[in-house]
């Protein structure tokens, strides 16, 4: 017999505030599938160099700003180069890679179709530069999509610090606890945690064996139910 599947919203989670206002969703490896294109980019990098891109390497890197991600690098592999080489390189080898690769995770479009239809205002949070983000957003046609845009220049200090997340409801106007975030990686998802925002992970095959403690649930990608029974709530409640 299959057990039955979670509820959208569990009751004995406090910090969880229905209905929700705002959605705030992290770009790499959440809304565009970029991990597949910097793991390409990555095995070239450290290849050139001797060393494999290990599951290893990977985790110490994901969901960081670049500079604290090359840092890490440099110091876990003992490398010589800066991290401003090591990022200009990287930045390189993945353009190289982009093409014909680089789209949107599978369920996005439709989910962003559905936080539009519901009227709620939305953010992207990334770790990434604000130029790759306008960028990377232009290239879909979702730069419009979104009220709030912050990158790594808008923050002071990086996720797992929750200020970007922060930040993002307050540019948005909306308690902190009445903003959902969407995040594939465990340094993203404690930044949501942190924050006090309804954070639930959304792992893909570079993140899902990372650690998601906090997370309302661990969903199953963006077409998860889970994920379309939060927006159910809120209709739900608009119409009582």
């Amino acid at each position: 017999m299959v057990p039955p599947r979670p509820p959208a919203v569990s009751p004995l989670d406090p910090r969880i505030a229905v209905p929700l206002r705002a959605v705030a969703f992290d770009l790499d490896g959440t809304l565009i599938n970029s991990e597949d294109v910097f793991e390409k980019a990555g095995n070239d990098l450290l290849a050139r160099r001797g060393h494999e891109h290990t599951p290893e390497v990977r985790g110490l890197m994901l969901g960081k700003r670049a500079d604290e991600a090359f840092t890490a690098l440099i110091n876990h592999l003992g490398l010589t180069e800066t991290a401003d080489e090591l990022i200009v390189e990287l930045g390189d080898l993945f353009r190289g890679h982009a093409e014909g690769l680089l789209g949107l995770m599978p369920g996005a479009l439709p989910l962003l179709d559905r936080v539009a239809a519901e009227g709620l205002p939305t953010a992207v949070c990334t770790s990434s530069d604000r130029a790759y983000l306008r960028e990377t957003l232009t290239r879909f046609d979702l730069l419009e999509r979104f009220d709030v845009l912050l990158g790594a220049e808008d923050v002071t200090r990086g996720k797992p610090n929750p200020e970007i997340y922060l930040a993002a409801a307050e540019r948005l106007g909306v308690p902190i606890a009445e903003m959902l975030v969407l995040e594939d990686s465990e340094t993203g998802c404690a930044a949501g945690v942190a924050s006090g925002a309804v954070t639930v992970a959304v792992p893909n095959r570079h993140t899902a064996a990372m650690d998601f403690t906090g997370a309302a649930f661990v969903a199953d990608g963006l077409t998860d139910d889970r994920i379309a029974d939060l927006f159910d709530d809120i209709s739900a409640s608009r119409s009582t």
